[in-house]
Order: C-alpha cells, then structure tokens, then sequence
C-alpha cells in the first residue's frame, strides 16, 4: 500500500497520468486552463513538477466534469477553496453552481422525455399501420 500524499509529496505528469488514466495531453491542458500549476525544473524548465496542491485541484476537477460542469466553472470553484479558511463563500459558490446545473439537467430531461414520449406515439401508430396493411395483405 502506498503512503499517504503529504504536502511535501511531489508528482511528475506521467504520475497524475497513470494514476487517473487521464493523456499527459489533457493534463497539459487542465494546465492551460489554470486548474494546475506545476513548478518547472530541468533544461528550460521541460520538466513540471505537481505539487500534492495540483494533485487534490486535479482530482476535484475530475469530480466536476463528472457532474457536468464546464471547465470554468471547475475553476471557480476549485479557485475559492484556494482562499481563506472561512468555508461559507465557497461552500455558497459551490451551492449556486450546483443549483445552475442542476436545473440545466431538470430541462434537458424534461426535453428527453418529451422527445421519448413523441417517439413511443410514432412507434405505436406506425405498429398500428403495419398491422392494418398486413391484414389486408393475408
């Protein structure tokens, strides 16, 4: 079993790779987007350098886009939790977003349903019709 990550722990990108099955390529652009901040090592500084700080950043990213938010709003509130300890401006953020979402999914499924529900009708009438023409035809 391995140790638990401190805050000392240090990770290159082929690590947060493999242990999220994610491509170093969007670990690259989780990057780009300023969800991570690797330090920089080596010649020209090629080598990055995750911090335990961008491994837990990466991972809640991860939890985000799970649960539908875009990138943006994955750093907003990723970004509050980044800020003093007094909890409640972000756990209100995290709230407001989640409310948005949620009410965006409410939609879409209402619109699913609708559109589910055209499609049973159209599936029953045409049932109805091959029924009718293959009376006809025996």
């Amino acid at each position: 079993m391995a140790a638990a990550p401190n805050a000392f722990t240090t990770y290159t990108i082929s690590d947060l790779a493999r242990e999220f099955d994610l491509t170093t390529r969007a670990i690259r652009f989780y990057e780009d987007m300023g969800l991570l901040q690797p330090e920089r090592s080596g010649p020209g500084g090629r080598n990055r350098i995750y911090s335990a700080r961008d491994r837990t950043r990466l991972k809640l990213t991860l939890r985000a886009k799970r649960l539908g938010l875009s990138l943006t709003e994955a750093r907003e509130i990723i970004d509050t939790y980044d800020s003093p300890r007094d909890t409640g401006p972000q756990l209100r953020k995290f709230l407001t977003v989640l409310a948005q979402h949620r009410q965006q999914l409410e939609e879409q499924m209402a619109e699913l349903q609708a559109n589910l529900d055209e499609v049973r009708t159209h599936e029953k009438e045409a049932r109805a019709l091959l029924a009718r023409s293959e009376k006809k035809t025996a």
